[in-house]
């Protein structure tokens, strides 16, 4: 991880990672419905390797959606993921709260 300070804002960590030559995916709350762990405008910077920075939803949500990152930042192919009580697949994230997010993950270097 980096040695910028956790406090920073997750923008601030993706434009160094992408200065210092890191493969980098972008990923943003844009939508929510209900009860949701983040507002719309979240975001979640992931490199090539793994790490991150910042919060889209917390606990197993956040995991997919790093998993998902990582292959955008291989294929460099946008992606919208959908997380919510009505889907079956929410349960197994951990999104249990009642709610729906859309999260719009990209490729930024």
């Amino acid at each position: 991880m980096s040695d910028i300070s956790e406090s920073l804002d997750p923008l601030v960590i993706a434009e160094e990672w992408v200065s210092a030559g890191r493969s980098v995916a972008m990923a943003t709350v844009v939508d929510t419905w209900g009860s949701a762990p983040r507002p719309a405008g979240s975001h979640l910077v992931i490199d090539g390797e793994g790490n991150f920075h910042g919060s889209v939803s917390g606990g197993c949500v956040e995991g997919a959606v790093i998993t998902e990152a990582l292959d955008v930042i291989e294929t460099g192919k946008s992606r919208m993921l959908e997380f919510g009580v009505a889907d079956e697949t929410a349960w197994r994230v951990g999104l249990s709260c009642g709610g729906r997010i859309r999260v719009y993950v990209e490729r930024l270097a």
